[in-house]
């Protein structure tokens, strides 16, 4: 069973994987903008690609242009 891995979008504060890896250090927890990771600016469509390509769930609280994709 693979792990679950999560990519947290640029419009959340840090402090969400501060939270989150010191509940549960374990995940694998990647924001945008981190090596490896897409990079800030990079469009919504592609993030979503990208998270497919590499099986990350994406979590994001942005409304306004996510729901489109």
């Amino acid at each position: 069973m693979r792990e679950v891995r999560y990519l947290l979008d640029e419009n959340l504060s840090p402090e969400w994987r501060n939270q989150i890896l010191h509940h549960q250090p374990d995940l694998m927890v990647w924001m945008i903008g981190d090596p490896f990771a897409p990079s800030q600016g990079t469009l919504d469509r592609e993030i979503l690609a990208w998270c497919e390509e590499h099986q990350f769930l994406l979590v994001t609280n942005n409304r306004r242009s996510m729901p489109v994709h």
